[in-house]
């Protein structure tokens, strides 16, 4: 198996709205046309802060990460939030989903990036394996108004 990551592009949106559809099913959430599509034309916008690496096996987007760079109060460099990673259910279990956050790691490394950070649901204990492999949940608790 030989998996490459890669910035998205263009052409990977069919396979990304298949995947993206999944992933929202998956956290029970209803996400609209509408912001799936604006979602994806700041995925493929290089002006905006927001990027995502996919996962390509055989051809195939198999899996992303969709990332924000940001400022931060606490350091002067940028921080990256990786917002949303999913993966095909078949490829799971074969790395995809340590390639995508291995590839992370380095571009924080090769950018200059202060911090590199995530979070997930607590029960999502498929998930805490593997981040647990990068480092241990910081114990922060996170608070959301939505409007």
């Amino acid at each position: 198996m030989s998996v490459e990551i890669r910035d998205a592009e263009a052409g990977d949106e069919t396979d990304w709205r298949k995947l993206w559809a999944a992933y929202v099913t998956f956290y029970k959430v209803a996400v609209s046309q509408e912001v799936t599509a604006a979602t994806w034309g700041r995925i493929i916008d290089p002006a905006t802060p927001l990027f995502m690496r996919v996962a390509v096996l055989d051809g195939r987007v198999v899996g992303f990460a969709i990332c924000l760079l940001h400022e931060a109060t606490w350091v002067k460099e940028p921080v990256c939030y990786l917002e949303d990673l999913f993966l095909d259910e078949a490829a799971r279990g074969r790395g995809i989903g340590k390639a995508l956050l291995d590839d992370l790691v380095a571009r924080a490394k090769i950018n200059g990036w202060a911090r590199l950070y995530w979070h997930t649901d607590e029960g999502n204990e498929t998930a805490r394996k593997l981040y647990d492999h990068y480092t241990e949940a910081d114990g922060h608790v996170r608070y959301r108004l939505s409007f």
